[in-house]
């Protein structure tokens, strides 16, 4: 039976309260993150190496246009008084080490790096211990991560006994809770990681996830293959079936600036449910060919533009989120979602969805799904 509804706009609006970071006062206002935050620009990316020269014309984090509420779990972590800060005062101090370092002894994370924005470049990805009850990485509008076109730059996984197993049911347990907020991530590559692909700039399974007022640029993973995802995040086994979070976040941005992966150019996902909002996925590319599974003759792969939503009981949300111009070869221009018990729900508000091109099997403008997913969308545009 197919449930589909579809009604008028109510404006809602909201900004995120501010807090402070180790370096810098960070505002959640699109407006502010737009001035505040700058991204990677022409300077050398080798591994290991720290650069400056951002670009100040880099597309900002989140869409300005986007006046979603956001609920109290999704806004914004204090950090003003970290338990870790990477640096001493000056970019020299802000080294690869000491970010991985910290990132393994977890709590909330600030950077003491100077007041220029500043590049830290990786040789290995920051690993999250499950020991940590949360683990908050605030980079304050100045901080570039970048995986230096070689590695994956953020991981955690519960289920990962390198990592530490905590509990005996490590595909639902609460914690780690992983916060990444005021970062950009940039250069992620996951080719490399056999067992757990996917996720080239952040990959997590387990505990609890959000992203807020952050960017993702140039991130990829593997090209084709019909069972990987997520250019930028791949996430899994969310605690309780609880949604992971996308706040005011930029996936591309701009031409040039895409992410791409054989499914999923922005973020990919089996069995979880996100809530996207007041954010931006543009110009990302699911590079894959023939679908999942893969069709005769295809390498497979090559659904979900921008998101890449599978598996059973889940739920999609967006909300304030300008999703245009990505590219499929398979399915979903825009957004792939199939719940395989059919029993999952996509709903679209005040959002637009355009121009986005490739593949088919389109059930609503550039959204593949089945015919009997529930699907709402209020005051939004599909073209």
């Amino acid at each position: 039976m197919r449930r589909w509804t579809t009604v008028q706009a109510l404006g809602v609006g909201f900004v995120l309260a501010s807090a402070a970071c180790a370096n810098s006062s960070v505002s959640a206002s699109n407006d502010e993150a737009s001035e505040s935050e700058q991204g990677p620009g022409d300077g050398e990316t080798n591994v290991g190496v720290l650069t400056s020269g951002i670009a100040a014309t880099d597309p900002p984090a989140g869409n300005p246009e986007g006046a979603c509420a956001i609920p109290e779990e999704a806004g914004l972590e204090d950090t003003s008084r970290p338990e870790r800060v990477v640096g001493t005062g000056t970019p020299e101090s802000c080294t690869p080490d000491a970010f991985i370092a910290a990132v393994a002894e977890g709590g909330k994370i600030g950077f003491a790096c100077g007041p220029e924005p500043i590049t830290i470049t990786l040789d290995r990805p920051a690993k999250v211990y499950n020991e940590a009850s949360e683990v908050v990485i605030d980079g304050g509008g100045l901080v570039t991560l970048s995986g230096g076109g070689t590695t994956r730059i953020l991981y955690m996984n519960t289920c990962d006994p390198e990592q530490h197993w905590t509990t005996s049911h490590c595909d639902n347990q609460e914690t780690p809770r992983l916060t990444v907020q005021n970062l950009t991530f940039i250069q992620g590559n996951s080719w490399n990681e056999a067992e757990n692909d996917g996720g080239g700039a952040i990959w997590v399974r387990g505990g609890r996830f959000k992203v807020l007022n952050s960017r993702f640029f140039n991130n990829s993973c593997i090209d084709t293959g019909p069972d990987v995802g997520g250019a930028a995040i791949r996430v899994f086994s969310q605690y309780e079936d609880q949604p992971a979070y996308v706040v005011g976040s930029t996936f591309g941005g701009a031409e040039g600036y895409g992410n791409d992966c054989s499914n999923g150019g922005g973020i990919s996902s089996i069995e979880v449910s996100w809530s996207i909002l007041n954010s931006v996925f543009s110009y990302n590319s699911a590079t894959g060919n023939g679908g999942n599974p893969a069709a005769d003759g295809t390498p497979g792969g090559g659904s979900g533009g921008a998101i890449y939503n599978d598996g059973q009981t889940m739920e999609l949300s967006v909300c304030g989120t300008l999703i245009e111009h990505n590219r499929v070869q398979a399915f979903g221009s825009g957004i792939f979602f199939v719940s395989n018990n059919h029993d999952g729900s996509v709903r679209i508000e005040d959002s637009v969805l355009r121009d986005n091109t490739g593949g088919g099997w389109n059930v609503q403008p550039g959204v593949s799904m089945h015919e009997d997913t529930e699907w709402v969308s209020i005051g939004s545009a599909l073209e």
